[in-house]
């Protein structure tokens, strides 16, 4: 059994660059930031804060939902697999990129009203409409609150 399964917290370091392949479906590509803050350790060594770029694909809904919402700043909670891919650039040197391909995204940054009333929406997934779960649910809980 393997897993791999990518949690990440950080800031939009570019506003989305949204492409729409030949079939319609939707690619939103963009950088997001992670930073570990700045420690001293008890013997008094100072470890600067670390800064980590990643980069993050978006597909179909998701994509489209960046193109929308997601603005260079936001804070967003992305939730995905890492891939990686090889080229050979200009000069025939082997390259790597890996990206993280989103499953989920949440945007933690808050609206204004008025970007509310625009149709703001605080997160988005990739699973079809059919397997989310419906807002008015019938499901009832025993729970107090």
């Amino acid at each position: 059994m393997s897993l791999n399964k990518v949690q990440l917290i950080g800031n939009v370091g570019k506003d989305p660059d949204v492409r729409y392949l030949d079939n319609g479906v939707a690619v939103a590509t963009f950088s997001l930031a992670t930073t570990d803050r700045a420690y001293t350790l008890a013997n008094g060594t100072q470890v600067p804060e670390r800064t980590e770029w990643h980069n993050i694909v978006l597909w179909r809904g998701l994509a489209q939902t960046a193109e929308k919402y997601v603005r260079k700043g936001d804070k967003l909670y992305i939730e995905g697999k890492i891939r990686s891919r090889f080229y050979d650039d200009q000069n025939g040197i082997k390259r790597t990129i890996v990206e993280i391909f989103a499953d989920n995204m949440e945007m933690l940054t808050p609206r204004t009203a008025s970007q509310q009333q625009g149709g703001y929406m605080p997160q988005a997934t990739s699973q079809p409409a059919s397997q989310q779960p419906a807002a008015n649910s019938s499901v009832t809980d025993d729970l107090p609150f």
